[in-house]
């Protein structure tokens, strides 16, 4: 049975502003962190920062909030679930697994990521990676021929939620639907968030403004470039979280 989410998870239509820490280096984090102080409490940690700065990375930030630890485990069910039990023993809030690895994977992730009788703390969301931002339909039909992007969404959603994952990542473009069809207690996270005003390019073809995000149901936006190349950092992650705010399902 899935355990109810824990008192500090972000509600559907939310739009919770986690921010992606992607530098090369422990120090360049550091500073971003510290000018976010008062703007965000929520931050991604992904490969490259990890790599470079190992488990550290994620106390630093645990000291000022919570971590979204984006490494996408994908392996055979009990290479994932050591992974996970590490994560989670380290203090990230939320981790990620390919959907793709198929449902044993993603049910022994679901219960490494709950402390046993013999620990304590909190518990880890596991949410199941379901088609990559960066695909369109036809870089996705080099992926999965035959099956358009939302269908495969769904189809991925539908295998996690069985397995006894929290939630998925996927785009704005198939929140709405999922929310429709899987309900209020599926936690969407959301990237290829980028506000009308950015300037910076990026990699994501299937993308959201912060209010449509939040008003098709997600749970947590991912925004990168926007906020940590922005000459004020603070002032574009506050920006953001007002247009989440506004655009968000409790505003309507």
């Amino acid at each position: 049975m899935r355990p109810p989410l824990p008192a500090w998870a972000a509600r559907p239509g939310q739009g919770e502003l986690v921010v992606a820490v992607d530098t090369p280096t422990l120090d360049e984090a550091l500073r971003l962190r510290d000018r976010l102080a008062d703007a965000a409490s929520f931050f991604k940690i992904g490969k490259e920062l990890f790599t470079a700065a190992g488990p550290g990375a994620v106390a630093a930030f645990r000291d000022v909030g919570r971590v979204f630890l984006d490494l996408k485990f994908h392996d055979i069910p009990a290479t994932v679930a050591g992974a996970v039990r590490a994560a989670r023993r380290h203090g990230a809030s939320i981790v990620d697994v390919h959907a793709s690895g198929g449902g044993r994977m993603i049910a022994a992730a679901a219960r490494a990521a709950r402390p046993d009788a013999a620990e304590s703390g909190d518990r880890s969301l596991v949410l199941a990676v379901t088609v990559l931002t960066h695909l369109d339909q036809a870089d996705a039909a080099e992926v999965f021929p035959g099956a358009g992007i939302v269908e495969q969404v769904r189809r991925l959603t539908a295998l996690a939620w069985k397995a006894g994952a929290d939630g998925v990542v996927a785009s704005a473009s198939e929140a709405r639907s999922l929310r429709e069809r899987f309900g209020n207690d599926l936690v969407i996270l959301t990237p290829g968030i980028r506000p009308g005003w950015a300037s910076e390019a990026h990699d994501q073809r299937r993308i959201a403004t912060p209010g449509e995000a939040a008003r098709r149901g997600a749970n947590y936006l991912v925004v990168g470039r926007a906020i940590t190349r922005s000459r004020d950092p603070r002032a574009a992650a506050l920006r953001i979280r007002e247009e989440a705010a506004a655009g968000g399902l409790g505003a309507r």
